[in-house]
């Protein structure tokens, strides 16, 4: 079906560059994969992309997706339709916006998190073992996170007779409202909430809720020693619940520092999409804590796929996950009162769950795709 609907617009087709600041590789790199979801997506359906990838050395390719580096850009432009931008900075997106706007009819911004918050507000405190902030950290994060975001506020409207604005949730184009001091009216109207997809792999396949499992609770994290994905709380748990076992994959220092309970079993590995599906198969429920969040890719993913998922009562959880079959919430402020074995055993009783197809193709990356494809070209001079 897809190939037909490419056929179908051969004539049209729309060619596109994406900026981002790292791509998935063909050495086992799987840094901003929610990116390269989509890319794939819009290749199947008729969209020709190229992505510029800020951290490339040198030119590659990967599942069909052409990725260069800026100085390849520089040497020969190419002719593009849009340009679109992921988790826009202001050493890459937005140096290669003043030298390079003029070049494209039409720009998609793609908002994804902390490049317009003020990290210092919004993150949580960092885990003791790397190193208490001092005080000059915090000032120049604060002095950085008052220029980009002032930055952002200025140069924003001067691109919204073009540009179509994207977010990920509801929560986070409030939190962009609140820093970046902008809403509808100054972005020309062109703002919508479309959440990450979770990409084909999850949507098309499902969760084997029967056999033994050899896990109760997993938990993938590719960056254990970020604060808010709540490694020291999976941790917590372990040890007041002796008689679980959990499964952790992803790298950090977390457990050179911390006492590693018997009944953990730590990968320290990263995990490409593939597989991911064998190991959640290998447990009965996903564990996902987190404190801080724009949407969540990991729990979402989880949850299309059918295994039950815990994660944390955050405003921003509630609003993408919503009141979902397969969904239980945790107080991250009152973690001794949560009974987290009662919330287990409801879901384990409760298998299989309804599949979940809110994350799905025609849910998020289509419309993507019709904004992309109904580009303000008229409006370029």
């Amino acid at each position: 079906m897809a190939g037909d609907y490419k056929a179908e617009k051969n004539e049209t087709e729309k060619k596109i560059l994406v900026l981002t600041v790292d791509y998935p590789n063909n050495n086992g790199g799987v840094a901003l994969m929610y990116v390269h979801v989509r890319n794939k997506y819009y290749i199947e359906n008729g969209i020709d992309v190229t992505v510029l990838n800020f951290s490339a050395k040198e030119n590659y390719e990967i599942e069909g997706i052409k990725v260069i580096g800026k100085e390849s850009y520089e040497k020969s432009h190419g002719n593009y339709d849009t340009l679109v931008l992921h988790a826009a900075n202001i050493r890459n997106h937005f140096q290669f916006l003043l030298k390079h706007e003029k070049e494209f009819a039409h720009i998609v911004f793609f908002f994804h998190g902390h490049e317009v918050l003020k990290i210092n507000d919004t993150y949580p405190a960092p885990y003791s073992y790397l190193g208490k902030d001092n005080c000059l950290r915090v000032l120049l994060q604060n002095v950085y996170d008052d220029f980009k975001l002032s930055v952002w506020h200025r140069y924003l409207p001067k691109l919204a007779y073009k540009s179509d604005y994207i977010f990920i949730s509801n929560w986070f184009y409030e939190q962009f409202q609140k820093y970046v001091r902008l809403s509808d009216e100054g972005l020309n109207y062109r703002v919508h909430i479309i959440n990450n997809s979770v990409g084909e792999i999850f949507e098309k396949n499902n969760y084997c809720y029967e056999g033994e499992k050899e896990f109760d609770f997993i938990s993938i994290r590719s960056y254990m020693d970020g604060s808010k994905y709540c490694i020291d709380i999976i941790n917590g748990f372990a040890v007041k619940y002796p008689e679980y076992k959990f499964l952790i994959v992803g790298k950090g220092d977390f457990y050179k520092y911390n006492q590693k309970p018997s009944n953990v079993t730590w990968i320290d590995r990263y995990l490409k999409h593939e597989e991911i599906l064998s190991y959640v198969n290998k447990a009965k429920c996903a564990l996902l804590p987190t404190r801080l969040d724009a949407q969540g890719v990991m729990m979402c993913e989880f949850a299309t796929y059918g295994i039950p998922v815990i994660t944390s009562d955050l405003d921003v959880c509630r609003e993408v996950l919503g009141d979902l079959q397969n969904i239980g919430y945790i107080d991250n402020e009152d973690i001794d009162s949560v009974d987290l074995k009662s919330l287990y055993q409801s879901f384990v009783a409760d298998i299989p769950h309804d599949k979940c197809k809110k994350f799905n193709y025609a849910q998020t990356v289509k419309m993507e795709e019709q904004i992309i494809r109904n580009g303000l070209v008229e409006n370029f001079n």
